[in-house]
């Protein structure tokens, strides 16, 4: 069992669907977040993650940043190990 992974998202957002998509591949459940029409939620991720764009993806309590640094850990194989450590 890996530590929870959240994403926040928008509907829209191309990089959000990547980002899902590779969590998707790899076959790591996430809680999607969509800060689409919620503007306390929004604020919430911003506080959170000290970024306004999307997607902003936590695993566990670890702010992993958008969908760029995902792919980077991925590339790394350092998603692998976090998932795995915790």
């Amino acid at each position: 069992m890996h530590p929870p992974i959240q994403i926040y998202t928008t509907r829209y957002c191309p990089y959000c669907i990547m980002a899902k998509r590779l969590l998707q591949a790899r076959g790591l459940a996430y809680d999607e977040i969509a800060v689409d029409d919620d503007p306390a939620t929004r604020q919430a991720m911003t506080q959170r993650a000290g970024r306004r764009t999307v997607p902003q993806i936590f695993i566990g309590e670890t702010h992993i940043g958008g969908c760029d640094d995902l792919h980077a850990l991925d590339a790394s194989g350092e998603l692998s190990r976090l998932v795995q450590a915790n």
